[in-house]
């Protein structure tokens, strides 16, 4: 099963170097890691993806609370957060094409952001499953070039990560 993250760490260089060293040192696979300055900016967040059970998660938030610059992290439950990934895909399309691949594009709710003789390039930001959805049906046009992120998530409604006083 897969586990999100929510890590608050000091906004400091080397930060993400000692929290993915932590991961590869005891053997986690991160499925995904976003890291972006937060509404205060001395502090960034990371969401980070974890597939494993609940034993692995409780040990992966175990060895983060222990990383000195690490000020929060929370595992965020599925219902109570929203969660997006933004996705760049490149298709291959043919003029007489085009029309299909711009109804699919429609119809997902994707941008097309740059049009060519041979090919067009697609934006889309929307879950992982919802993106899985899209790649599907672009496929049997040609998918030249796929450029994802790292999901990143927040609490629905009035919850928050807070920060902790450094």
């Amino acid at each position: 099963m897969k586990y999100t993250l929510s890590v608050l760490v000091e906004n400091h260089p080397g930060v993400l170097s000692k929290v993915s060293g932590l991961f590869s040192r005891r053997g986690f696979n991160i499925d995904s890691l976003a890291v972006g300055v937060a509404e205060d900016p001395t502090i960034s967040r990371m969401t980070i993806v974890v597939n494993g059970d609940e034993y692995v998660v409780e040990q992966v938030e175990k060895q983060l609370n222990k990383v000195i610059p690490v000020i929060k992290v929370k595992t965020l439950h599925n219902g109570d957060f929203i969660s997006r990934e933004l996705s760049l895909i490149k298709v291959s399309c043919k003029a007489s094409q085009r029309p299909d691949v711009m109804k699919i594009a429609e119809l997902m709710q994707a941008r097309i952001i740059d049009v060519s003789t041979t090919c067009m390039t697609l934006e889309f930001s929307d879950t992982s499953e919802r993106t899985e959805t899209l790649i599907s049906l672009l496929h049997p046009y040609g998918i030249r070039e796929i450029v994802r992120t790292g999901t990143v998530a927040i609490e629905k409604g009035a919850s928050t990560a807070r920060k902790i006083s450094i």
